[in-house]
């Protein structure tokens, strides 16, 4: 692997350094959009007995909903509607706080997804510019100058230069797109689900507002 990267000229290292940056970003996100992450077992059973407790009447401390709003990324927006409710919050202002909530939720389900597009898009560009620095050092020898070809040791090297940046741009990108479309498969079936359950306890909990 080393010679490969050694055959490839200098240009291969930036395709190394956003291939790293690609996969760390991956790991990360399949680690971070797991169900189990975003809706912890037993978090749904608390948030709806909180809403019972809530609806019954009975006073919610604001330490225990803060408490239950660290438990997971989706937390915030039931406890931002048993906070409001609490607080004694009409509909419409409890339904502006969450839509707040639900805008930096968003953001945290999207975190890096455009950097691993990025990387799809500008891996091939990269790898193409690693062909041309390639093909600059083929013609560009002292012997292409001269009207003489040049020797078989420099234009290997060019076309190794040309060739394995350009299959290295490719090994990049594809597996970095594909990754890219699961990711945002994931981050929307989970947005999806936290708009379900989070119209279900406001609707518990604002009944007049449906």
């Amino acid at each position: 692997m080393y010679s490969i990267l050694l055959s490839a000229g200098w240009p291969i290292w930036p395709l190394l350094l956003i291939s790293i940056i690609g996969l760390a970003i991956v790991l990360e996100r399949s680690w971070y959009l797991r169900q189990i992450h975003i809706f912890p077992k037993g978090c749904l059973e608390l948030a709806f007995g909180l809403a019972d407790r809530t609806a019954a009447g009975q006073v919610t401390p604001p330490s225990e909903i803060t408490s239950f709003s660290q438990l997971s990324p989706a937390t915030p927006l039931l406890a931002c509607i048993l906070s409001e409710k609490t607080l004694g919050s009409n509909a419409d202002n409890a339904l502006e706080e969450l839509q707040a909530t639900a805008q930096s939720t968003w953001l945290k389900l999207d975190r890096y997804l455009g950097a691993l597009a990025t990387i799809a898009t500008v891996a091939p560009l990269l790898g193409l510019f690693g062909t041309v620095v390639g093909m600059i050092e083929i013609f560009g020898s002292q012997g292409a100058i001269n009207g003489a070809s040049g020797g078989p040791q420099q234009l290997a090297h060019g076309i190794s230069v040309a060739l394995y940046n350009t299959a290295f741009g490719l090994l990049i990108a594809i597996p970095a797109l594909a990754a890219w479309r699961g990711l945002r498969a994931m981050a929307n079936q989970r947005q999806r689900e936290c708009e379900e359950f989070t119209r279900q306890l406001f609707k518990k909990l604002y009944p007049s507002a449906q």
